[in-house]
Protein backbone atom coordinates (compact mmCIF):
# COMPACT_ATOMS: atom_id res chain seq x y z
CA UNK A 1 0.00 0.00 0.00
CA UNK A 2 1.19 3.89 -0.61
CA UNK A 3 0.85 6.13 2.04
CA UNK A 4 0.47 9.94 1.11
CA UNK A 5 2.02 13.06 3.43
CA UNK A 6 1.92 16.03 4.16
CA UNK A 7 4.59 18.90 4.38
CA UNK A 8 4.59 19.40 8.06
CA UNK A 9 3.13 16.03 9.24
CA UNK A 10 4.99 12.97 10.42
CA UNK A 11 6.12 10.62 7.27
CA UNK A 12 4.18 7.11 7.45
CA UNK A 13 4.47 5.83 10.95
CA UNK A 14 3.86 2.34 11.77
CA UNK A 15 0.09 2.95 13.33
CA UNK A 16 -0.51 5.43 10.08
CA UNK A 17 0.28 2.70 7.71
CA UNK A 18 -2.37 -0.08 9.79
CA UNK A 19 -4.97 2.96 9.89
CA UNK A 20 -4.47 3.61 13.94
CA UNK A 21 -4.65 6.94 15.46
CA UNK A 22 -2.06 6.77 18.49
CA UNK A 23 0.28 9.33 19.08
CA UNK A 24 3.65 8.05 17.87
CA UNK A 25 5.49 7.31 21.17
CA UNK A 26 2.14 6.26 22.94
CA UNK A 27 3.38 3.58 25.78
CA UNK A 28 2.24 0.79 23.40
CA UNK A 29 3.53 -1.68 21.30
CA UNK A 30 1.37 -2.32 18.68
CA UNK A 31 0.97 -5.97 17.40
CA UNK A 32 -0.87 -6.19 14.30
CA UNK A 33 -1.83 -9.57 12.02
CA UNK A 34 -3.20 -8.77 8.53
CA UNK A 35 -5.69 -11.52 6.99
CA UNK A 36 -7.21 -9.93 3.74
CA UNK A 37 -8.54 -6.11 5.15
CA UNK A 38 -9.04 -7.09 8.55
CA UNK A 39 -6.23 -6.40 11.15
CA UNK A 40 -6.23 -7.50 14.20
CA UNK A 41 -4.39 -5.73 17.12
CA UNK A 42 -3.02 -6.40 20.97
CA UNK A 43 -1.53 -3.56 22.69
CA UNK A 44 1.55 -4.23 25.41
CA UNK A 45 3.00 -1.37 27.68
CA UNK A 46 6.88 -0.38 26.25
CA UNK A 47 8.95 2.52 27.23
CA UNK A 48 7.83 6.44 26.65
CA UNK A 49 10.66 7.76 25.94
CA UNK A 50 11.51 9.54 21.86
CA UNK A 51 14.03 10.89 20.17
CA UNK A 52 13.92 13.19 17.06
CA UNK A 53 16.98 11.51 15.42
CA UNK A 54 17.66 13.71 12.47
CA UNK A 55 17.97 16.59 14.34
CA UNK A 56 20.75 15.44 16.55
CA UNK A 57 24.64 16.28 15.81
CA UNK A 58 25.69 12.70 17.74
CA UNK A 59 22.96 10.02 18.63
CA UNK A 60 22.94 6.16 19.09
CA UNK A 61 19.52 4.24 20.48
CA UNK A 62 20.62 1.86 23.01
CA UNK A 63 17.36 0.20 22.67
CA UNK A 64 15.19 -0.81 19.37
CA UNK A 65 12.07 -2.11 19.83
CA UNK A 66 10.86 -3.78 16.40
CA UNK A 67 7.21 -3.29 15.01
CA UNK A 68 7.05 -5.03 11.68
CA UNK A 69 9.02 -7.78 10.04
CA UNK A 70 9.01 -5.80 6.72
CA UNK A 71 9.30 -2.75 5.90
CA UNK A 72 9.71 -1.77 1.81
CA UNK A 73 10.67 2.47 1.25
CA UNK A 74 9.89 3.83 -2.51
CA UNK A 75 12.12 6.97 -3.28
CA UNK A 76 12.19 8.68 -6.45
CA UNK A 77 15.64 9.81 -8.77
CA UNK A 78 15.53 13.12 -9.79
CA UNK A 79 16.19 14.91 -12.76
CA UNK A 80 17.89 18.62 -12.13
CA UNK A 81 17.01 21.59 -14.62
CA UNK A 82 18.80 24.59 -13.63
CA UNK A 83 20.83 25.88 -10.99
CA UNK A 84 22.98 22.63 -10.69
CA UNK A 85 26.17 23.21 -8.72
CA UNK A 86 24.94 26.40 -6.74
CA UNK A 87 23.58 24.03 -3.72
CA UNK A 88 27.27 23.22 -3.32
CA UNK A 89 28.17 24.95 0.15
CA UNK A 90 31.28 26.43 -1.56
CA UNK A 91 28.56 29.11 -2.94
CA UNK A 92 25.24 28.93 -1.33
CA UNK A 93 27.26 30.39 1.87
CA UNK A 94 28.08 33.61 0.23
CA UNK A 95 24.97 34.07 -1.84
CA UNK A 96 21.56 31.98 -2.60
CA UNK A 97 21.53 29.07 -4.70
CA UNK A 98 18.29 27.49 -6.11
CA UNK A 99 17.69 24.58 -8.37
CA UNK A 100 14.51 23.84 -10.41
CA UNK A 101 14.11 19.93 -10.59
CA UNK A 102 11.49 17.39 -10.66
CA UNK A 103 11.45 13.88 -9.51
CA UNK A 104 10.63 10.75 -12.16
CA UNK A 105 8.63 7.69 -12.02
CA UNK A 106 12.07 5.93 -11.77
CA UNK A 107 13.11 4.39 -7.98
CA UNK A 108 15.40 3.32 -5.25
CA UNK A 109 13.39 0.07 -3.43
CA UNK A 110 15.03 -0.25 0.11
CA UNK A 111 13.57 -3.14 2.23
CA UNK A 112 13.97 -4.42 5.88
CA UNK A 113 13.56 -7.50 7.22
CA UNK A 114 14.53 -9.15 10.46
CA UNK A 115 17.71 -11.59 9.95
CA UNK A 116 17.52 -14.91 11.36
CA UNK A 117 20.54 -14.36 12.88
CA UNK A 118 19.92 -11.72 15.48
CA UNK A 119 23.60 -11.13 16.10
CA UNK A 120 24.12 -10.27 12.91
CA UNK A 121 23.71 -7.84 9.98
CA UNK A 122 22.96 -8.45 6.37
CA UNK A 123 22.95 -5.70 3.25
CA UNK A 124 22.48 -6.52 -0.43
CA UNK A 125 23.18 -4.37 -2.94
CA UNK A 126 25.46 -5.34 -5.44
CA UNK A 127 27.45 -7.08 -3.18
CA UNK A 128 26.40 -8.95 -0.37
CA UNK A 129 27.67 -8.42 3.04
CA UNK A 130 26.94 -10.38 6.25
CA UNK A 131 28.94 -8.88 9.54
CA UNK A 132 28.96 -9.34 13.14
CA UNK A 133 29.58 -5.74 13.70
CA UNK A 134 28.54 -2.95 12.36
CA UNK A 135 32.04 -1.48 11.91
CA UNK A 136 32.48 -4.31 9.63
CA UNK A 137 30.14 -2.80 6.76
CA UNK A 138 32.12 -1.73 3.78
CA UNK A 139 28.99 0.03 2.23
CA UNK A 140 29.49 4.03 3.83
CA UNK A 141 26.23 4.53 3.44
CA UNK A 142 24.67 1.64 5.10
CA UNK A 143 27.70 1.32 7.93
CA UNK A 144 26.64 5.15 8.78
CA UNK A 145 23.17 4.83 9.08
CA UNK A 146 22.96 1.62 10.58
CA UNK A 147 25.85 2.62 13.17
CA UNK A 148 23.81 5.82 14.35
CA UNK A 149 20.53 3.72 14.86
CA UNK A 150 22.45 0.91 16.63
CA UNK A 151 20.43 -2.10 14.78
CA UNK A 152 21.28 -5.31 14.66
CA UNK A 153 19.62 -8.63 13.66
CA UNK A 154 18.02 -6.64 10.54
CA UNK A 155 18.53 -7.66 6.61
CA UNK A 156 18.68 -4.18 4.33
CA UNK A 157 18.11 -5.13 0.69
CA UNK A 158 17.93 -2.67 -2.26
CA UNK A 159 16.96 -2.64 -5.73
CA UNK A 160 17.10 0.26 -8.26
CA UNK A 161 15.61 0.88 -11.62
CA UNK A 162 18.11 2.90 -12.47
CA UNK A 163 22.37 1.97 -11.94
CA UNK A 164 24.04 4.33 -9.93
CA UNK A 165 27.02 7.05 -11.45
CA UNK A 166 24.14 8.23 -14.05
CA UNK A 167 23.63 11.52 -13.00
CA UNK A 168 20.08 11.08 -11.47
CA UNK A 169 21.00 11.17 -7.89
CA UNK A 170 20.97 7.47 -6.80
CA UNK A 171 23.60 8.09 -3.71
CA UNK A 172 21.22 10.44 -2.52
CA UNK A 173 17.93 8.48 -3.33
CA UNK A 174 19.35 5.62 -1.33
CA UNK A 175 20.16 7.78 1.73
CA UNK A 176 16.78 8.91 2.27
CA UNK A 177 15.26 5.95 1.00
CA UNK A 178 17.42 4.13 4.05
CA UNK A 179 16.67 6.68 6.24
CA UNK A 180 12.66 6.95 5.64
CA UNK A 181 12.79 2.84 6.23
CA UNK A 182 14.84 2.70 9.11
CA UNK A 183 13.18 5.22 10.75
CA UNK A 184 9.85 3.39 10.04
CA UNK A 185 11.72 -0.19 11.19
CA UNK A 186 12.24 1.44 14.75
CA UNK A 187 8.88 3.38 14.71
CA UNK A 188 10.33 6.95 14.65
CA UNK A 189 8.53 9.59 12.87
CA UNK A 190 10.09 12.14 10.14
CA UNK A 191 8.84 14.58 7.70
CA UNK A 192 10.02 15.75 4.49
CA UNK A 193 12.03 18.27 5.68
CA UNK A 194 14.09 15.63 8.73
CA UNK A 195 14.57 13.51 5.82
CA UNK A 196 16.23 15.82 3.39
CA UNK A 197 18.16 17.12 6.28
CA UNK A 198 19.15 13.94 7.67
CA UNK A 199 20.78 12.84 4.26
CA UNK A 200 22.40 15.88 3.97
CA UNK A 201 24.23 14.94 7.29
CA UNK A 202 24.77 11.45 6.26
CA UNK A 203 26.29 12.15 2.70
CA UNK A 204 28.16 15.84 3.46
CA UNK A 205 28.59 16.03 7.30
CA UNK A 206 29.43 12.46 8.26
CA UNK A 207 30.80 11.01 5.12
CA UNK A 208 32.45 14.25 3.73
CA UNK A 209 31.27 13.87 0.25
CA UNK A 210 31.89 16.70 -2.00
CA UNK A 211 28.13 17.18 -3.00
CA UNK A 212 25.48 19.76 -2.82
CA UNK A 213 21.70 19.44 -0.93
CA UNK A 214 19.52 19.49 -3.93
CA UNK A 215 19.29 15.84 -4.59
CA UNK A 216 18.53 14.86 -0.75
CA UNK A 217 15.95 17.44 -0.50
CA UNK A 218 14.08 16.19 -4.51
CA UNK A 219 14.08 12.56 -3.47
CA UNK A 220 12.45 13.85 0.15
CA UNK A 221 9.93 16.19 -1.34
CA UNK A 222 9.02 14.86 -4.52
CA UNK A 223 7.51 16.87 -7.45
CA UNK A 224 8.16 19.89 -9.29
CA UNK A 225 10.13 22.36 -7.19
CA UNK A 226 12.43 25.20 -6.91
CA UNK A 227 14.76 24.26 -3.83
CA UNK A 228 16.73 27.37 -2.54
CA UNK A 229 19.78 27.15 -0.42
CA UNK A 230 20.72 29.69 2.33
CA UNK A 231 23.78 31.22 3.27
CA UNK A 232 22.93 30.06 7.01
CA UNK A 233 22.74 26.50 5.63
CA UNK A 234 18.96 26.43 5.52
CA UNK A 235 16.83 24.97 2.58
CA UNK A 236 12.96 26.05 1.47
CA UNK A 237 11.43 23.93 -1.28
CA UNK A 238 9.49 25.71 -3.16
CA UNK A 239 6.54 23.55 -5.50
CA UNK A 240 6.02 24.83 -8.87
CA UNK A 241 2.47 24.77 -9.60
CA UNK A 242 1.65 24.08 -13.56
CA UNK A 243 -1.28 23.36 -15.26
CA UNK A 244 -2.25 19.73 -16.32
CA UNK A 245 -1.79 20.50 -20.23
CA UNK A 246 1.76 21.90 -19.32
CA UNK A 247 2.87 19.03 -17.27
CA UNK A 248 1.39 16.70 -19.93
CA UNK A 249 3.13 18.44 -22.84
CA UNK A 250 6.36 18.17 -20.90
CA UNK A 251 6.09 14.42 -20.63
CA UNK A 252 5.64 14.35 -23.91
CA UNK A 253 8.21 16.34 -25.21
CA UNK A 254 11.17 15.64 -22.08
CA UNK A 255 13.61 13.19 -23.64
CA UNK A 256 16.22 11.06 -22.30
CA UNK A 257 18.75 9.02 -23.79
CA UNK A 258 21.24 6.64 -21.95
CA UNK A 259 24.83 7.71 -23.34
CA UNK A 260 27.01 4.95 -20.72
CA UNK A 261 30.06 5.87 -18.93
CA UNK A 262 29.01 5.40 -15.58
CA UNK A 263 30.95 7.85 -12.72
CA UNK A 264 31.42 8.79 -10.12
CA UNK A 265 30.63 12.86 -8.93
CA UNK A 266 33.06 13.16 -6.69
CA UNK A 267 36.11 13.68 -8.35
CA UNK A 268 34.30 16.47 -10.87
CA UNK A 269 32.22 18.08 -7.93
CA UNK A 270 35.51 18.51 -5.77
CA UNK A 271 36.84 20.40 -8.56
CA UNK A 272 33.70 22.42 -8.96
CA UNK A 273 33.99 23.56 -5.32
CA UNK A 274 37.30 24.76 -5.82
CA UNK A 275 37.01 26.42 -8.59
CA UNK A 276 34.13 28.36 -7.43
CA UNK A 277 36.30 30.96 -5.76
CA UNK A 278 37.14 32.35 -9.31
CA UNK A 279 35.41 34.91 -10.03
CA UNK A 280 34.54 33.77 -13.79
CA UNK A 281 33.04 30.29 -12.03
CA UNK A 282 30.91 32.42 -9.60
CA UNK A 283 29.48 34.82 -11.83
CA UNK A 284 28.63 31.85 -13.69
CA UNK A 285 26.28 30.18 -11.03
CA UNK A 286 25.41 33.66 -10.15
CA UNK A 287 23.26 32.88 -14.32
CA UNK A 288 22.76 29.99 -13.74
CA UNK A 289 20.17 30.72 -10.41
CA UNK A 290 18.57 33.95 -12.23
CA UNK A 291 17.65 30.64 -14.71
CA UNK A 292 15.52 28.90 -12.06
CA UNK A 293 13.54 31.87 -11.96
CA UNK A 294 13.10 32.54 -15.47
CA UNK A 295 12.63 28.89 -16.05
CA UNK A 296 9.62 28.82 -13.44
CA UNK A 297 8.32 31.86 -15.38
CA UNK A 298 8.42 30.02 -18.55
CA UNK A 299 6.74 26.99 -17.18
CA UNK A 300 4.38 28.45 -14.90
CA UNK A 301 3.11 30.89 -18.60
CA UNK A 302 3.06 27.05 -20.20
CA UNK A 303 5.84 29.07 -22.61
CA UNK A 304 7.94 25.51 -23.48
CA UNK A 305 9.37 26.59 -26.63
CA UNK A 306 11.25 29.02 -24.51
CA UNK A 307 12.05 25.92 -21.49
CA UNK A 308 14.11 24.40 -24.85
CA UNK A 309 16.35 27.74 -24.79
CA UNK A 310 16.54 28.09 -21.02
CA UNK A 311 18.03 24.54 -20.48
CA UNK A 312 20.37 25.52 -23.37
CA UNK A 313 21.58 28.37 -21.90
CA UNK A 314 22.62 26.53 -18.38
CA UNK A 315 24.30 23.76 -19.81
CA UNK A 316 26.94 25.73 -21.79
CA UNK A 317 27.32 27.58 -18.75
CA UNK A 318 27.57 24.45 -16.67
CA UNK A 319 30.31 23.48 -19.02
CA UNK A 320 32.60 26.03 -17.84
CA UNK A 321 32.73 25.06 -14.09
CA UNK A 322 35.16 22.25 -14.23
CA UNK A 323 36.35 20.17 -16.80
CA UNK A 324 35.13 16.41 -17.25
CA UNK A 325 31.71 17.92 -17.25
CA UNK A 326 31.77 17.35 -21.32
CA UNK A 327 33.75 15.20 -23.49
CA UNK A 328 34.45 15.06 -27.27
CA UNK A 329 31.27 12.21 -27.29
CA UNK A 330 28.93 14.51 -25.40
CA UNK A 331 29.27 17.32 -27.13
CA UNK A 332 28.29 15.24 -30.54
CA UNK A 333 25.61 14.30 -29.48
CA UNK A 334 24.73 17.57 -28.12
CA UNK A 335 25.86 19.05 -31.53
CA UNK A 336 23.07 15.53 -33.26
CA UNK A 337 20.61 16.13 -31.27
CA UNK A 338 19.96 19.78 -31.68
CA UNK A 339 20.52 19.73 -35.29
CA UNK A 340 18.03 16.99 -35.31
CA UNK A 341 15.96 19.37 -33.88
CA UNK A 342 15.86 19.62 -29.88
CA UNK A 343 15.31 22.98 -28.87
CA UNK A 344 17.57 22.39 -25.93
CA UNK A 345 19.53 19.81 -23.33
CA UNK A 346 21.38 19.35 -21.02
CA UNK A 347 23.60 16.40 -19.09
CA UNK A 348 22.52 15.02 -16.00
CA UNK A 349 24.41 15.03 -13.16
CA UNK A 350 27.69 16.46 -12.26
CA UNK A 351 29.32 14.99 -15.62
CA UNK A 352 31.18 13.09 -17.88
CA UNK A 353 28.26 10.65 -18.73
CA UNK A 354 24.88 8.78 -17.44
CA UNK A 355 22.34 10.56 -19.14
CA UNK A 356 21.44 13.48 -21.54
CA UNK A 357 18.17 15.02 -21.89
CA UNK A 358 16.56 17.44 -24.48
CA UNK A 359 13.38 19.08 -25.18
CA UNK A 360 12.05 18.16 -28.55
CA UNK A 361 8.82 19.27 -30.43
CA UNK A 362 6.49 16.01 -31.03
CA UNK A 363 7.56 16.50 -34.65
CA UNK A 364 10.80 16.18 -34.44
CA UNK A 365 11.14 13.16 -32.22
CA UNK A 366 11.46 10.78 -34.54
CA UNK A 367 14.67 12.59 -36.27
CA UNK A 368 15.98 13.11 -32.45
CA UNK A 369 15.66 9.43 -31.97
CA UNK A 370 17.81 8.66 -35.73
CA UNK A 371 20.54 11.03 -34.74
CA UNK A 372 21.00 9.66 -31.04
CA UNK A 373 21.03 6.44 -32.23
CA UNK A 374 23.45 6.26 -34.23
CA UNK A 375 25.69 7.46 -32.07
CA UNK A 376 24.88 4.64 -29.77
CA UNK A 377 22.65 6.64 -27.59
CA UNK A 378 19.34 4.67 -26.19
CA UNK A 379 15.92 6.29 -25.73
CA UNK A 380 14.75 6.12 -21.57
CA UNK A 381 10.92 5.88 -20.61
CA UNK A 382 10.05 8.55 -18.15
CA UNK A 383 7.44 10.60 -16.27
CA UNK A 384 7.66 13.12 -13.77
CA UNK A 385 6.30 11.86 -10.41
CA UNK A 386 4.99 13.96 -7.34
CA UNK A 387 5.16 12.09 -4.38
CA UNK A 388 8.82 11.38 -2.52
CA UNK A 389 9.56 8.96 -0.92
CA UNK A 390 7.13 6.76 0.72
CA UNK A 391 6.40 3.53 2.38
CA UNK A 392 5.20 0.90 -0.08
CA UNK A 393 4.43 -2.17 1.87
CA UNK A 394 4.38 -2.85 6.23
CA UNK A 395 4.12 -6.73 6.93
CA UNK A 396 4.15 -7.80 10.53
Amino acid sequence: MAIGFDEHQPLHTFQEVVGLKQPLFAQKLILCFAFHSVFICSFLNLRSSSINILSLENFRFSTIHYFSSMIITKTPFRISFVGGGSDLESFFSKKKGAVLSTTIDKYMYISTHEFFERDKIRCKYSQTETVNNVDELQHPILRTVLKDFDVKGIEVSSIADIPGGTGMGSSSSFTVGLLHNINAYTDHEVTKESLGAGACRVEIDLLGEPIGKQDQYAAAYGGLNIIEFHPDGSVQVEPVDISQETRAELNANLKLYYIGNQRSASKILAEQKKNTSQEDKFKALEKMVDLVYDLKEVLVKGDLDAFGDLLHQNWLLKQSLAKGITTPRINDLYAAATQAGARGGKLLGAGGGGFMLFYVDADKHSDVDAAMAELDATPFEFKMETEGSKIIHVES
